[in-house]
């Protein structure tokens, strides 16, 4: 049970949006809970930066209505803490860890503090078990591994809600017997989204088998703030003390970012670039680093963060930053879904550092990288002739390149365009060896020739399709 502390702080020097600046705190620590009573409201903050005799506390619920003269600051002597336990699975929360769902709060085994223990780097294995989320451009071509953490960039208005629905639902390790959880996080989203998710989990059964934060546009800057770090607490709690392979998915970490450029902006700070602060990289490593493997050990952390390109500008720095923190990108792109394409994920410009440590012989299937290789090769090869149509026609290309033309259609209609359908690794396999026919087989030379004749059932006399 938390003791306030018997004193209480009167000096506030000033109120800046979520902030109180109070001076004279008396052994004030950082990350430290604080009571601030104004009448017979009581709320809650935590310290935030120290400065002297100057400490900066982030109200939980807002400074809205507080007066400097009305205020009385105690301190708790704790941090923030979550309850965990098997009570968690199954259950909806909000931003800071209290039940949104309306079943008792009673079912804590522990608690456990919000900022989580850093991975020991000596004691951290290299991912490589491959990781099924059921989307084949994922699965096949930029294979999520365990332990990884690979952003989605979206554009405004693209489908990333639903895609991290589609995510969630289907995830799961292929011959694994470790128990697997998804912990879902939402941040700065409105209440038509949450609903659209809370749905989707249902339908799907995952709401069973995860455990999921909410955090409203409506609710606190500070609010937001928290909830990947009580999520991602949340996460590290089944992983590495239950032995929990678990897939966190955080929507939308460009909400997170605008939070803390408000509450930069309020200490009046410095800003960087588009006005963040300079310290975000560090921050959001602060994050992303939270992924991991520890040898010896059962369970793991991989994230899937989803990311807002505002204007479709991948060099915004939001992702520009988070594309150099974590092990590669899917791209949603908008060229693609004005096609009707969904997934519209466009593979070329995707990729997934780790893909190599999590598959072939023993893992996925022997040819797993030559396949994705000449998918990408001819993908790209299709993109090319396009462009020059455009300009020769359809008279100028070759019979070669109006069969490429037709690989790229059949690419993006029936392998990337796979709908709401979850699709194993050998669906997606096979999907991929449909559209591949329609090439020629001379033009399949990333893929051994024993591999091309058993799957395509070529004879070994001819050279062409």
């Amino acid at each position: 049970m938390t003791v306030l502390y018997r004193e209480g702080f009167r000096r506030i020097e000033g109120i800046s949006g979520p902030l109180l600046f109070v001076r004279g705190i008396a052994r004030p620590a950082c990350g430290e809970l604080v009571a601030v009573e104004s009448g017979r409201e009581r709320r809650t903050g935590r310290i935030l930066q120290i400065d002297g005799d100057l400490s900066v506390i982030q109200v939980f619920e807002g400074t809205m209505g507080l007066a400097p003269g009305s205020v009385t600051v105690w301190l708790e002597r704790d941090v923030l803490r979550i309850p965990a336990g098997d009570g968690l699975i199954g259950r909806v929360f909000d931003g800071r860890g209290n039940p949104l769902d309306g079943l008792p709060a009673g079912f804590a085994d522990e608690f456990i503090a919000v900022g989580g223990s850093p991975i020991n780097p000596v004691r951290r294995s290299s991912p490589d078990t491959f990781v099924e989320t059921g989307v084949s451009a994922l699965d096949l071509m930029n294979t999520l591994v365990r332990g990884q953490k690979l952003p989605v960039f979206s554009g405004a208005g693209l489908p990333a809600n639903e895609l991290a629905v589609q995510i969630v639902s289907g995830a799961r390790i292929p011959g694994s017997e470790e128990p697997f959880l998804v912990v879902f996080a939402a941040m700065g989203i409105t209440r038509r989204e949450a609903q659209f998710f809370m749905n989707s989990f249902r339908e799907s059964g995952a709401l069973r088998n995860g455990v999921f934060f909410l955090n409203l546009a409506g609710d606190s800057t500070v609010e937001r703030l928290l909830t990947p770090r009580v999520a991602l607490a949340a996460a590290e709690y089944f992983a590495f003390s239950r032995g929990y392979n678990v897939l966190v998915v955080m929507t939308d970490m460009l909400a997170y970012c605008d939070a803390l450029r408000e509450v930069a902006a309020a200490r009046e700070e410095v800003p960087g670039r588009r006005g963040y602060p300079g310290y975000m990289y560090s921050d959001l490593a602060e994050l992303y680093e939270r992924a991991g493997c520890i040898s010896g050990a059962p369970g793991s952390v991989t994230q899937i963060p989803i990311i807002t390109m505002p204007d479709d500008d991948i060099t915004h720095p939001v992702v520009d930053l988070s594309g150099y923190i974590t092990e590669g990108q899917i791209v949603l792109d908008r060229r693609i879904q004005d096609k009707g394409i969904y997934p519209p994920v466009d593979v070329l410009p995707c990729l997934s550092r780790l893909m190599n440590k999590g598959i072939g012989r023993g893992k996925t299937f022997p040819v797993h990288r030559a396949l994705a290789d000449q998918l990408y090769a001819s993908y790209a090869r299709a993109r090319e002739v396009e462009r020059m149509r455009l300009i020769v026609g359809d008279d100028g290309l070759t019979a070669v390149e109006k069969q490429y033309l037709g690989f790229g259609t059949a690419f993006e209609k029936t392998f990337l365009g796979q709908g709401s359908a979850r699709r194993t690794l050998s669906e997606s396999e096979r999907c991929a060896w449909k559209c591949l026919e329609t090439l020629p087989r001379s033009e399949l030379f990333r893929l051994p020739e024993s591999y091309v004749v058993e799957s395509l059932g070529y004879s070994a006399a001819s050279p062409e399709s």
